[in-house]
């Protein structure tokens, strides 16, 4: 069949275009959607935007610049504060009040977006005033969008949620967030239905499941089923509860385990620390404490991965990325993949040059 000159030129035109480039969001979806494909590869998530490192505040906690830093070390995700200001925006703060993490007082609530422009973001500990105010949830969004996912922790109503998709869904972003919620009882779980199906499509939800409201993992498997997880948060939260260390107890158990990989579900751990509370709480005291302060990584990073965990939320990222590489926990992703090839040819071609 002879084909026209209008139609070659369509042909030719159609496959010299361009494919779209995939986004390094893209590439960390990719992981988190197929955890039984990735369980060689641990993700980390910056808390708060990933201020601290080395136990020292380097940036204030939930700024643009604590983001930047958590890209460039390569973590997989942020985990951001929501709360909304007195004319209704959403912002990205901690606290309710202003006086810890900036350089203003009161409650937040109390102050509108134009007041809260003069409220500079703090260095913690530092007494450091930045150039930085409290940020909106849309400028958060700014700075996140196509590379690095964001994890919502809604410090407002759980009906506030969809509001909160709402702002990166208008952004082209919504498929870039993950929500979350305790999970406890079917009551709770069919709220989450309720707040999946009002959020849209797209947006990922995750459960929220503490040792000392959860016994059994048949409730690990139906709730995770009921909302589509692509992970669950799985948290030692009272000494009531059947601590996650040790055995790993209902949560991190052999059981569990196999939950999580009949799910296709990452199991995800948090080893930051809470203010007033005892060391690495959440972890049953396997937290960043113990990897960085004592110098005990593998008796906190490698306890985890032992027992099934692939995503760590962490005030230390740096010290987790780096551990996690160098027992060979991470994969590289594509261009980081390129450039190992590169380093290791350099140094090959040195080596016989030599």
């Amino acid at each position: 069949m002879v084909r026209s000159g209008a139609a070659l030129a369509i042909l030719f035109a159609a496959l010299s275009s361009p494919v779209s480039a995939q986004t390094r969001v893209d590439a960390i979806k990719e992981r988190l959607e197929h955890a039984n494909q990735w369980r060689d590869h641990v993700m980390v998530v910056a808390h708060r935007g990933g201020g601290l490192q080395a136990g020292k505040s380097r940036f204030p906690e939930n700024s643009a610049a604590a983001v930047e830093d958590a890209i460039a070390l390569g973590a997989e995700m942020i985990e951001i504060d929501v709360q909304k200001s007195k004319d209704g925006v959403y912002v990205v703060l901690h606290d309710s009040w202003l006086d810890r993490t900036t350089t203003c007082k009161g409650e937040l609530v109390e102050r509108s977006m134009t007041e809260l422009a003069s409220c500079r973001l703090v260095v913690e500990g530092t007494g450091v005033a930045t150039a930085e105010t409290v940020p909106t949830l849309a400028d958060m969004f700014a700075v996140t969008k196509d590379r690095i996912l964001v994890n919502i922790d809604n410090k407002l109503d759980p009906g506030e949620l969809p509001g909160i998709v709402a702002v990166a869904r208008g952004m082209g972003m919504a498929d870039q967030l993950v929500i979350k919620q305790n999970l406890w009882n079917a009551e709770k779980v069919a709220e989450a239905r309720r707040i999946v199906e009002a959020a849209g499509p797209g947006v990922t939800f995750m459960p929220i499941i503490a040792d000392d409201a959860v016994r059994e993992t048949a409730f690990l498997e139906s709730a995770t089923r009921a909302v589509s997880a692509n992970a669950v948060e799985l948290i030692h939260w009272r000494e009531a509860g059947q601590p996650m260390t040790g055995d790993g107890g209902p949560l991190f158990g052999a059981r569990a385990r196999a939950v999580a990989a009949r799910g296709d579900w990452h199991l995800w751990v948090n080893t930051y620390a809470i203010v007033n509370r005892t060391g690495g709480m959440l972890s049953g005291g396997r937290g960043d404490e113990l990897a960085v302060a004592a110098g005990f990584p593998e008796q906190s990073y490698g306890f985890w991965v032992d027992r099934g965990a692939t995503m760590i939320q962490t005030d230390e990222p740096a010290a987790a990325i780096g551990w996690l590489t160098e027992n060979g926990y991470r994969r590289p992703y594509g261009g980081e993949e390129a450039s190992a090839r590169h380093a290791s040819a350099d140094v090959a071609d040195g080596e016989r040059n030599q």
